[in-house]
């Protein structure tokens, strides 16, 4: 639809149109002039322009997207499955579960198919199955509940910190101490939003990540760090790995790749070795995603091999 602004001269844009839109809230008029379904003379604009008369005002109302994700035949790399879980191997550049900007071609289209729709609803219908999850960029393993019995199981041992969750990051640098505890807390970033931060207690949450230098290569100064997680913050180990002033190679929000001093073309983190105990025979399950072949380099100079 258009609207010609015919008075009111000077008020804000979202302001006038949810004068004149009743149906829609300020905010979503805002959240439609933010993907640019709103126009003011065919131009993109800001929620705060203000408007003259003559204007001519361009709404364009998307078709509403289903909040139940959608299954999708996805190829996925199967470390393990049984009747209440399945692990995965997840590739880097996989979102995990739907979200604004990516509403399909993630692990939960991908799951949906695979599993024919049988997995734990707890999660809500964008999250089914889903316990924990792996930033976009990060690859390994992951592990997800088929049944609500598991998810709950799963959930638990999560929060209660007896999963075994160990990483290869490979990062630009090599930290004064080989190895150590990095003990922090982890918050939203003050300034931005997109990024967390080691903050003062009582703000954040207590985070704990083990580390060992495994290797460093001193042509291009970067070392291969193993990384065990006592916690799962976000970005935990990113934020821990720049705490020491050490950023993971490729990191697009804690380093600026383009100016590290080699490009692997992915962010060099890897979820290589999860263990959890099975939620129905109470075993010890343990799983290992193949390390990527981007990690050859670093691997290639171990004086024997990872176990």
């Amino acid at each position: 639809m258009e609207i010609l602004v015919e008075s009111d001269a000077g008020a804000r844009l979202d302001a006038w149109l949810a004068s004149r839109l009743s149906d829609l809230s300020r905010s979503r008029i805002q959240e439609l002039i933010r993907e640019q379904h709103i126009r003011k003379n065919d131009q993109a604009v800001k929620p705060r322009d203000s408007v003259s008369v003559g204007d001519r005002i361009q709404v364009e109302i998307p078709e509403a997207i289903p909040a139940e994700a959608q299954p999708e035949d996805i190829p996925l790399r199967i470390l393990h499955e049984d009747d209440s879980l399945v692990v995965i191997d997840k590739e880097e550049g996989m979102v995990v579960h739907p979200a604004a900007g990516n509403l399909d071609g993630t692990l939960v289209n991908a799951l949906l198919h695979h599993c024919k729709g049988q997995l734990s609803g707890i999660g809500g219908v964008e999250r089914p199955g889903i316990v924990h999850r792996l930033d976009k960029d990060t690859s390994g393993c992951l592990v997800v509940a088929k049944t609500d019995t598991a998810h709950r199981a799963l959930v638990e041992q999560f929060a209660d910190r007896t999963t075994d969750k160990r990483y290869l990051a490979v990062v630009q640098g090599c930290p004064t101490e080989t190895s150590g505890t990095v003990f922090t807390h982890i918050g939203r970033h003050p300034v931005n939003r997109m990024k967390m931060a080691v903050v003062n207690p009582p703000g954040g949450k207590a985070s704990i990540t083990d580390y060992k230098v495994l290797v460093t290569d001193h042509s291009n100064n970067t070392s291969l760090v193993l990384c065990h997680l006592h916690t799962g913050r976000t970005h935990q180990i990113r934020v821990h790995m720049h705490h020491l002033g050490c950023p993971l190679i490729g990191d697009p929000i804690y380093a600026k790749p383009a100016r590290q001093s080699v490009s692997t073309g992915r962010m060099m983190l890897h979820a290589w070795r999860l263990s959890v105990e099975h939620p129905e025979n109470k075993d010890r399950l343990s799983c290992e995603a193949p390390i990527p072949p981007e990690y050859t380099p670093w691997l290639q100079r171990l004086e024997s091999p990872l176990s």
